[in-house]
């Protein structure tokens, strides 16, 4: 696929501006290299206004998730709290003047009473428990990817400035923790963290669980085999979107730990989208910090989340506000009188 390269020029000349700004030389840390990155993003100096700024969330449930503390039927009840705007990230996102969709790619119901949008793109119902099966039967994993990509242009076309990919599925961090570990040649007990907040236990269940998945699988070189045997339909589709966005030119916020699991497999399929991404947020799971490491993303924002659904990545759009600002907006020194 063919990934747009963000435009080092403008990048160069956003930095000099930035050292000719009323302030002492990189005083103004992070934000500095945060408006760099939206100029080299956009090739422009300063860079446009985040006023479109979208988020996708992507709902499937999982084989898995018996390893969590709640049901999976919570998946599909709260597809419709997002529908209401009263989910965690439809609140937050209101804050930033962000809009909130929701895709059933494999929600585990029929889904007959939501909007026909809300399922446009669905690839099946549930997964497979990825201990005992694969997660997917052959070629949904490319199909589920397709749909990502008919998304992203969706939301662009739409005119999207920015783009968040947000999650919702009981059993997410149970499958994320197995493909970060198949991609990154990990140990389950080195990437399983305790998710929507199991006991030790618990954690313990969801260690094994992880180990038989990487024992049955195997080693796996293609990023959609590791997808099949070890992912799902709705990460296959954030591979899809996050790879399309590359393709298209337009920057994303990454959120948690399924993002940074599908961003890490999407490196793999189109090796240079990560030039296009940010991490919005530290999550608390060990997952996503080995895959940011390994794409070699430097989190915004620590504020301690484990929602996911966008969340914490909504909470960075004002960081990225303020670092357009002062490339737009702060005077120069050279005009000081």
């Amino acid at each position: 696929m063919r990934i747009a390269i963000p435009d080092a020029a403008a990048e160069a000349a956003a930095r000099t501006r930035l050292d000719g700004l009323v302030k002492p030389l990189g005083s103004l840390g992070r934000l500095e290299d945060l408006a760099a990155w939206l100029s080299a993003a956009h090739g422009v100096v300063p860079p446009r206004p985040l006023d479109d700024v979208r988020v996708v969330v992507f709902a499937g449930d999982h084989g898995v998730s018996a390893m969590s503390a709640y049901p999976r039927e919570v998946t599909a009840a709260m597809v419709r709290v997002f529908l209401a705007g009263k989910s965690g990230v439809g609140v937050l996102a209101k804050l930033s003047g962000a809009t909130v969709r929701v895709c059933d790619i494999a929600v585990d119901w029929d889904g007959a009473d939501v909007p026909a949008e809300v399922t446009a793109h669905k690839v099946r119902r549930g997964s497979g428990a990825i201990d005992v099966e694969d997660a997917l039967a052959e070629g949904e994993a490319r199909t589920a990817f397709e749909h990502g990509l008919a998304i992203a242009d969706e939301e662009i076309d739409g005119g999207a400035d920015l783009l968040i990919p947000g999650d919702m599925g009981i059993g997410n961090t149970t499958i994320c923790a197995a493909v970060v570990a198949s991609v990154l040649g990990l140990a389950a007990e080195e990437v399983v963290g305790t998710g929507t907040g199991i006991d030790e236990d618990g954690r313990a269940r969801k260690v094994a669980v992880v180990e038989a998945a990487l024992a049955r699988a195997g080693a796996l070189k293609d990023p959609f085999s590791v997808l099949t045997a070890l992912g799902s339909a709705c990460l296959a589709a954030t591979a899809g979107f996050l790879v399309q966005a590359a393709v298209r030119g337009v920057p994303v916020l990454l959120d948690g730990v399924f993002s940074g699991a599908a961003a890490l497999v999407a490196r793999e399929i189109a090796p240079g989208a990560e030039q296009w991404w940010l991490a919005g947020h530290r999550s608390t799971e060990p997952s996503q910090a080995f895959a940011l490491k390994a794409l070699g993303l430097e989190p915004i924002l620590d504020l301690g989340l484990r929602l996911g659904e966008g969340s914490g990545a909504v909470q960075a759009v004002p960081t990225l506000r303020a670092a357009r600002a002062i490339l737009a907006d702060m005077g120069l020194l050279a005009d000081l009188a």
